[in-house]
Order: C-alpha cells, then structure tokens, then sequence
C-alpha cells in the first residue's frame, strides 16, 4: 500500500506552489506569498494585518468523499472562518486494520511493532492531501495538529505502549530517544509533504500536551517544566525542516505561578491545577521559546471544575471564562507575541447562549491573538454513505450533520452561528 511521493509529485498536488520559494535560506524576512507570519501580538498575510474567526474540525480529513471536504470549506469559508484546525494524525493498531478497511476509516500510521508503517493511499495520506488542496481552493488556513495528548485517533499513549511498554507513565513520551525519534519521524513526513502550501497556517507540536493522559504522570514531569523543554526541542526540530511556516503548541494554556490561587473542596484548600504546574505547561515560559511563535489557549470550565459548579455554588463558570481570557491577553502583551483562544466549548445550547457573547467579546476587546476559534464547526449536508455513517467511537454523521460532541455548532442554530458570524466581520474590518 505504500506510494513514493516526489518533488514532482508536491508539485502537481499544488502546482501554484512550484515556483519561488528557497526552502534552504532559513530567511524568515522572505515569507513566501500566502504565508501567515507574525509581528509583535498581531498576525500578518501578505504585508497586511490578519485577524481571523476560526474553529475546528478534527472530523474534515475523516470524511471519504471530495464532495464532502469541498462543501464544508466552501460553507466555512461563507460563514467567515479563515483558519480550521484539525488532526494531522490518525493512528491505529494492527489489530485494528479489518474493521478500518471495511468502514472505510482513514488512517495514517499502523502500529505492529516499535516502528510505525505509513498508510500513504486512498485511505490514508491522499484523503489529507486533498484536504489541503481543497483548503487552499477555498483559501481558508489550517492549523495541523502532529498527534494528541489523549487517546482518540493514536496519541501519545499509543507511542509509549508500543514502544516502551515497561513505562507506566504517560511522560515517558517526552523523554525516551526511541519514543521521540518516531514521534520527528512521522514529523518530517508531514512537514516535508505540506511545508510548500500556503494553506498550512501552523504546525502544532501536540493537542493539549500533558504530563498524564490515559495513563498517568511520573514523578518528573507535573511542576517540573518538563514540557516546556520539550517544546523547544520539537520546534526547533520542525524549524529545521522548514523555515516559513509558523509553530505552535496546541496548549490549553495552564500557568506555572509561584502563587497560584487555591479554592475549597471538602473542606481542604486546594492548589489550582491551571496554575501550579502540574499540568505541565509554563505558559508564560513557553511563549519565550524562539520558534514558538504563538501562543494557544483553550476554555471548558465544565470540564476542568466540576467540583466548584452545583446548585448554590459561589463560583461562575462564566466569569472565570473571562478572567482566563484577560490572564492570557495579559502573558501575550508582556511577551510581544499573538495568542490564539484556539478552543472553548461548553455542553449546553443555554449555556451557549449565555456564555459565548460575552467570552467572544472579551477576546474582540484585548486584541491579544486576533484568533478566535470555537470548538467545534458543524457542517449540515453530508451526503457521504447516504447521510449516516458511523466514523469511529461514538462519532457518526447522522442525517447529514457532521458529529456532535455537544460543543458543536450548527448553521441552523441561528443565535449561536451569529456570534461568530458577528466577530467574523469584526476580525475583517481589522485585517488590513
């Protein structure tokens, strides 16, 4: 199942990009055309300010059909979205390759051993391939995502299993040789295989880096900035490979204070996991890293406080969106670099309804990324399978509608959709 992929072969994928660009100089002064750059906290295209209405969409390069990939960028592009964000990885086990070629699943990497074998056909890269070609038909930007912090579709677990099945601990990923060799290998193949389009916005290291995943964390990783050396190592790898396109986390944004903030629970005063470290991340450090070049956030206050929200409780989920939002707005104008609130979701349309104006608004009125991205895009009108299509897990496009994890928004959800088609217009004005 395996094809070469040649320099002609990049070329004719994205022939407009065939011509100009001197891979070799490492002069980030001469951006190719198209390419997103950075000047101080604000974004640039072509010379000009850039400040985009975002969102993700880890199911795009799931979908089997062009029609479908076509149709959901065209809409998104309508709607306003400049830039989606989806899984630049798709990982599976042997054992698991039967029920992957009958549902048609797309996979890239196929675990059988310490090394993982490429899935470069109909099923594998040529579906991500068109995904960036039809990316930059419709001239929205995506930020790729090299693997996942959690199980879903490979991550980082699936690394350690495999390769160090004698570690319990999640963090091994970031510090055995083998482990990372693999992890700069697939690298290499992605970044050389995109690196001349200009619709690749950034790369991202990782989805929501962490010293535990589905398994847990070892004793030298939560406060122990391991993941911030990490990041540099992995970037300054991905630099070398390619000196245009810039680089990210993909983090959740959780702070190292040396006095983080504390609150009750079951009578204890407890430390603050966003702030004390042991998550992993040093925001504010990260983002002094030289090929980091911005900085990325997330917000589900649901998900990470669910012991501080009950009938009664003292505590607003609401307002603690926004003082993250002003806490990260803060960390990006002390270091002179954008930062993107690159996810937030909560579970409720209410809910929805109640917080988003308000959170949307806070990140229009700090100017601190000019990036804004909702987790998650919803596209109505699939046709792929008839409309109905179990993808993997529990994510199925059902009559039509892409799959909903309850943060989802759709078209037809009028009161949501025009927050963001709202900011959208707000982000043009100011991209010139």
């Amino acid at each position: 199942m395996k094809l070469s992929f040649c320099t002609l072969g990049a070329a004719l994928l994205f022939p407009s990009l065939a011509l100009g660009a001197d891979w070799g100089s490492g002069d980030r002064g001469k951006v190719p055309p198209g390419f997103l750059t950075t000047k101080g906290t604000k974004f640039r295209l072509d010379n000009k300010d850039f400040a985009f209405v975002g969102s993700n969409s880890y199911w795009l390069p799931l979908l089997t059909t062009k029609e479908d990939v076509d149709l959901t960028l065209k809409d998104a592009r309508k709607a306003g979205i400049k830039v989606m964000r989806t899984w630049g990885f798709n990982a599976i086990n042997a054992t698991e390759l039967p029920t992957a070629l009958a549902t048609d699943l797309t996979y890239y990497q196929i675990w059988n051993g310490t090394r993982f074998d490429i899935n470069y056909g109909k099923q594998g890269l040529e579906r991500f391939d068109y995904v960036v070609k039809a990316a930059e038909k419709y001239g929205v930007k995506l930020i790729l995502a090299f693997t996942n912090n959690w199980g879903g579709y490979g991550g980082l677990d699936l690394y350690v299993r495999w390769i160090r099945p004698d570690s319990p601990y999640h963090d091994t990923f970031y510090t055995d040789p083998k482990i990372i060799a693999e992890y700069q290998r697939y690298v290499k193949l992605i970044v050389n295989r995109y690196k001349s389009s200009p619709a690749v916005a950034a790369w991202e290291l990782v989805n929501e880096a962490r010293c535990l995943g589905d398994l847990p964390a070892g004793p030298n990783c939560p406060g122990k900035r391991l993941l911030t050396k990490w990041y540099k190592q992995q970037s300054d790898y991905i630099r070398s490979l390619d000196p245009y396109h810039l680089i990210t986390t993909g983090g959740e944004g959780h702070f190292f204070w040396d006095k983080p903030p504390t609150f009750w629970q079951n009578g204890v005063q407890v430390s603050d996991y966003n702030y004390n470290g042991q998550a992993g991340e040093d925001f504010e450090e990260d983002l002094t890293l030289p090929n980091i070049d911005f900085g990325t956030y997330h917000i589900y206050v649901y998900s990470w406080y669910p012991q501080l929200i009950y009938p009664g409780s003292n505590f607003s989920a609401y307002e603690w969106g926004l003082q993250w939002i002003q806490q990260h707005a803060n960390a990006a104008k002390k270091k002179g670099k954008p930062v993107v609130l690159e996810e937030f979701g909560v579970p409720t349309y209410q809910d929805k309804l109640a917080f988003y104006p308000g959170w949307v608004q806070k990140a229009l009125d700090t100017y601190h990324g000019r990036g804004i991205m909702p987790w998650q895009y919803g596209q109505l009108g699939l046709t792929e399978s008839g409309g109905n299509r179990l993808i993997k897990y529990a994510d199925a496009i059902i009559d039509g509608a892409s799959p909903n994890d309850t943060n989802t928004f759709y078209k037809n959800q009028t009161d949501i959709w025009s927050i963001f088609t709202r900011a959208a217009k707000v982000q043009d004005a100011r991209s010139r």
